[in-house]
């Protein structure tokens, strides 16, 4: 009793609100999501009052709260031993157990109890779109590369070193790891997402927003679809395209934060890049049927391993070679040294050429025409890698867009006054 009146009046009003908050909440849900063949083990008032009576014996203290759970789990297992015939799920008690538990809680922290049982609703509302999702969207094939894409981050990326390994101090195991399993997620995300809306807009979306984290691993990975499927030729091609907008952009930006000058000289042309290559990649997407077939996915992979892996190793072999071209010909193979590093990260390279541009290495139409061609070369990257990753047809669409982009952007650089 000392322990009670020590404590703040409103402190334990406010977890015995928080707790009728979440029985109501859960309670109502299991009320509504239950099979209306068979009587529910415990709904809204079973949820309420055991919310309630958890927030006290919290109150009362920890062998009371045990108390109640010994007797919360006797009446669990009684309930599913007489419901176990007709319905042999768990969901039901584990919501009681979590009622349970989180109202208690919430005497200690209402705000996280309370958020917790946000989630708990969330997932007991949403029994139907994951049987789905777990059924019906993502495949074995699927579900076996979602298992090896988390090895890759949760079980390798830890145990690599984060400092560079290499005399020039360019080479990090760890970020050329983080290349491989964004590879292979692009891919993954890519799929599902297709499943998900379709192939007209979900190709378009995930090689938006992955393409702002990087543009070649979505052109890498759209190119396995693209191989495999002729009705999935034209959705790729345009999320490609749509990559390569995002990272252009990504580009302005990085110019912006590093000498906003040097945009101010060059956004005219990479606007008119991104005009152009953003009407390349809506032929593709209205061209494409709403009722596209979605192609069998029985055993079909989402992602290559060996192609992250071989693209990983490209991308530091690069690194290495213009890091050390860099280190030979002094300051003035910093621009040499840019248009390489733009094969693999075009931003980094612009960053360089910045850099050059703000410290009067290099004088404006240079530092212009500089732009264009890590814009170009990057570009040639990505062809040579759509090729690759998806044959001709696939590898011939994505360069006439880029290279008709490309053009524009080189007809304003040089129509601009100097």
């Amino acid at each position: 009793m000392a322990h009670l009146q020590a404590l703040p009046i409103a402190a334990p009003v406010q977890g015995l609100l928080t707790a009728l908050g979440i029985g109501l909440m859960i309670g109502v849900v299991r009320e509504r999501m239950h099979d209306s063949a068979h009587q529910t083990i415990a709904g809204i008032r079973t949820h309420i009052l055991l919310a309630l009576v958890s927030a006290v014996a919290m109150l009362l203290g920890l062998s009371v709260l045990i108390g109640l759970l010994l007797v919360v789990g006797g009446l669990v297992l009684f309930a599913y031993r007489r419901s176990a015939a007709h319905d042999a799920g768990l969901t039901g008690e584990i919501a009681l157990l979590a009622t349970t538990v989180l109202s208690a809680f919430a005497q200690q922290d209402a705000l996280l109890a309370a958020a917790a049982a946000v989630v708990v609703a969330g997932v007991l509302f949403a029994k139907r779109p994951l049987r789905r999702f777990a059924q019906e969207i993502i495949s074995e094939q699927e579900l076996q590369d979602a298992l090896l894409l988390a090895g890759a981050a949760l079980l390798v990326l830890p145990w690599l070193p984060r400092e560079a390994v290499d005399p020039w101090a360019v080479l990090v195991p760890a970020s050329l790891w983080r290349l491989v399993i964004l590879l292979m997620a692009v891919g993954m995300f890519g799929e599902v997402s297709l499943r998900l809306v379709g192939a007209r807009w979900g190709y378009a979306l995930s090689g938006f927003f992955a393409g702002l984290a990087s543009s070649t691993a979505v052109v890498a990975s759209f190119g396995n679809p693209a191989r495999s499927s002729s009705a999935l030729l034209l959705p790729a091609v345009s999320a490609a395209l749509l990559a390569n907008l995002a990272s252009w952009l990504l580009f302005g930006g990085v110019l912006a934060m590093a000498a906003p000058q040097l945009l101010v000289l060059f956004a005219w042309p990479l606007a008119t890049a991104l005009l152009v290559l953003c009407g390349m990649a809506l032929p593709g997407m209205l061209r494409t049927a709403t009722d596209v077939p979605l192609p069998a996915s029985g055993n079909r992979q989402v992602f290559r391993l060996s192609q992250a892996l071989l693209l990983a190793a490209l991308i530091g072999g690069l690194l290495l070679l213009s890091a050390w071209l860099q280190h030979w010909m002094g300051a003035g193979g910093g621009m040499l040294a840019a248009v390489l590093v733009s094969l693999a990260e075009v931003h980094a390279a612009a960053a360089s050429v910045a850099q050059l541009f703000q410290a009067g290495s290099i004088p404006p139409q240079q530092a212009q025409w500089g732009l264009f061609a890590l814009l170009a070369t990057s570009s040639l990257a990505k062809i040579v890698v759509a090729f690759v990753a998806g044959g001709r047809r696939y590898g011939s669409r994505v360069a006439i867009g880029l290279c008709t982009a490309l053009a524009a952007s080189a007809t304003v650089t040089w129509l601009q006054p100097a």
